[in-house]
């Protein structure tokens, strides 16, 4: 059995395309009516975390997901949840998150849902949702659940992203300590899960193991292989934002810390002004 050739999903382009057109038309009119630059960098990392959606939800990620592979679903949504959403929140300028948060009633809600324990736990809880078989098996049935469903799964992660990239002062993000050890209970999280698809004696998801057999991957491997990407691949991507994390932070706190020769000279004088007085 072969993949299917190309095709396009005109909705996916449709939908990503008018994010990017209206992102980029609100920062060129604040842009003007505030008389400053539009920041290229954050620019970058906006498009490039829709680019992530885009390839996680358009041919062939999408098809192989919904048609043939449980592992490619798990992929799919280590692209929706871990890549991303950092990525985004990292695009979004502080003026425009102010503007959608500006409804009281609307941030009040935000500060709750953006507390690092109900971050976690809501993310976390989401994640086993989407991830039930009988979930599983109605999202690859129906366009519009999978839909939904994805859509959930994005904002939560920016949900749980929060605590970490926050780009704003009244909601600010946990110190590096406190970032470090978030991550690292979220990189636990999965553990459960993953071990069900790895070490299971049985296919967890039946329907994945009516579909069309490809490349010669049966049902028990494409799901072991699932485990091991949950687990794994999602553990590092995780560990490589603690490690970044951390030598940001070491290197800050030896800067802080640090000699400073400058200081020490104007210590020096003033000492030698003392003992000539």
């Amino acid at each position: 059995m072969q993949l299917s050739p190309w095709h396009a999903h005109p909705d996916v382009w449709l939908l990503f395309g008018s994010i990017v057109a209206a992102y980029v038309v609100a920062c060129r009119r604040h842009a003007r009516d505030a008389g400053e630059e539009i920041d290229s960098r954050r620019t970058r990392f906006f498009v490039a975390g829709i680019a992530v959606l885009w390839i996680g939800a358009d041919w062939p990620i999408h098809d192989l997901a919904e048609r043939y592979l449980y592992h490619v679903h798990m992929i799919q949504h280590l692209l929706f949840t871990l890549v991303a959403p950092p990525l985004l929140l990292a695009g979004v300028p502080a003026w425009m998150l102010r503007r959608v948060l500006r409804p009281r009633p609307v941030a009040r809600v935000f500060r709750v849902l953006t507390r690092p324990l109900v971050a976690l736990i809501a993310f976390n809880s989401i994640l086993l949702f989407v991830h039930w078989p009988a979930v599983v098996e109605l999202s690859v049935r129906s366009e519009w659940t999978h839909f939904g469903l994805h859509a959930l799964l994005v904002w939560s992660a920016l949900l749980m992203w929060w605590p970490v990239m926050s780009p704003l002062p009244e909601y600010p993000p946990l110190p590096a300590p406190g970032q470090m050890l978030y991550l690292f209970l979220q990189s636990l999280a999965p553990t459960i899960p993953a071990s069900f698809l790895t070490f299971g004696n049985r296919v967890l998801y039946p329907v994945y193991a009516s579909f069309p057999r490809i490349w010669g991957i049966g049902a028990r491997t494409d799901q072991l292989i699932a485990g091991l990407i949950m687990k794994l691949v999602g553990g590092a991507i995780l560990w490589a934002f603690i490690t970044v994390i951390f030598f940001r932070w070491y290197r800050q706190e030896h800067r802080d810390d640090g000699w400073d020769s400058s200081r020490y000279r104007d210590v020096e004088r003033d000492i030698r002004l003392e003992l000539t007085r």
